[in-house]
């Protein structure tokens, strides 16, 4: 029986190498909107549900379609106010479906990174030719729709196979977001190539805040403002990385957008912050940590 999945190695936060970001920032702070296409009737997959409710859903998919017609566009107002970019966890479906979504996009400047196709077909259960041949996919779309190769990864409804992660370094992919075990990047396990996780927070995911546990908007912003204060306090020592996983149908609800577009304000008025996209905090690790954290943890395992 496996102890673990043994993608990554124990770290004790006070031993490690320290961290440092561009202009001695104490924390790399990314937003990550969610612009996802859920199929109205999708392939049933044998492990989960697509949908809560009995099919057809026709109010649940037109919440979540809420977020493409009007929700995104709020938010990218109020990113645009404080001088945030996107790095944008895409369903890369909304290419061929919503073509204005990814040219309003690319137009600020945003980082595109993997969500897989839809959010209603699932990793579960494929091949490894199969999973590859997603991954694939995804980056050729990605590429001919935006131009950009893809660095990053959070697969689709979180749903992974136990090979997921060897086989985005084989496709040359930077990083994923799919692992939660941490504040600060971090070398993944992988059979060849090199792969990090950057860090992708569930905790202050408005999915899991808004939704899952029904907090009220400005819970919602005190609940980000608490995590910021702090990793900004622990930033002095080393440097820490924030991210906001955001829902257009949640986040861009009337009631909600205001207060969100406060605490923005609020993050980008610190010094020592550094507005990123995952793809920046990708390459400035690889170029400046990658190897000492790498030594780090090998030096660990002789003790």
């Amino acid at each position: 029986m496996r102890r673990d999945p043994g993608l990554y190695d124990y770290s004790p936060l006070p031993d490690r190498p320290k961290i440092t970001w561009p202009d001695g920032a104490r924390v790399a702070f990314w937003v990550a909107p969610n612009i996802e296409f859920y199929e109205f009737q999708p392939t049933v997959n044998p492990t989960r549900k697509s949908w809560p409710r009995p099919a057809p859903d026709v109010s649940g998919y037109s919440h979540r379609d809420h977020g493409n017609r009007v929700g995104l566009w709020r938010l990218m107002e109020v990113m645009d106010e404080c001088g945030v970019r996107g790095s944008v966890s895409l369903n890369v479906a909304v290419c061929e479906h919503h073509p204005e979504i990814i040219k309003a996009c690319a137009d600020r400047g945003w980082e595109f990174f993997s969500h897989g196709v839809y959010n209603t077909r699932y990793t579960y259960g494929m091949t490894e030719d199969d999973e590859r041949a997603l991954i694939k996919d995804v980056q050729k779309t990605i590429k001919n729709h935006t131009g950009q190769e893809v660095a990053g990864w959070l697969s689709p409804a979180l749903t992974n196979t136990e090979i997921t992660m060897d086989l985005l370094a084989e496709a040359g992919l930077k990083y994923t977001c799919d692992l939660f075990h941490d504040d600060q990047p971090q070398p993944v396990k992988v059979r060849n190539g090199r792969l990090i996780s950057v860090p992708y927070s569930l905790e202050m995911n408005d999915f899991t805040v808004l939704y899952m546990w029904g907090r009220s908007a400005r819970q919602y912003v005190d609940i980000l403002k608490a995590q910021f204060d702090q990793l900004f306090e622990e930033g002095a020592a080393s440097g820490q990385v924030m991210c906001i996983p955001l829902h257009p149908y949640l986040i861009g609800q009337p009631h909600r957008i205001g207060p969100f577009a406060e605490l923005l304000d609020y993050i980008c008025r610190h010094d020592k912050v550094w507005l990123a996209t995952g793809r920046e905090i990708a390459d400035w690790y690889y170029e400046h940590h990658f190897d000492d954290v790498s030594a780090h943890l090998q030096s660990l395992k002789g003790n």
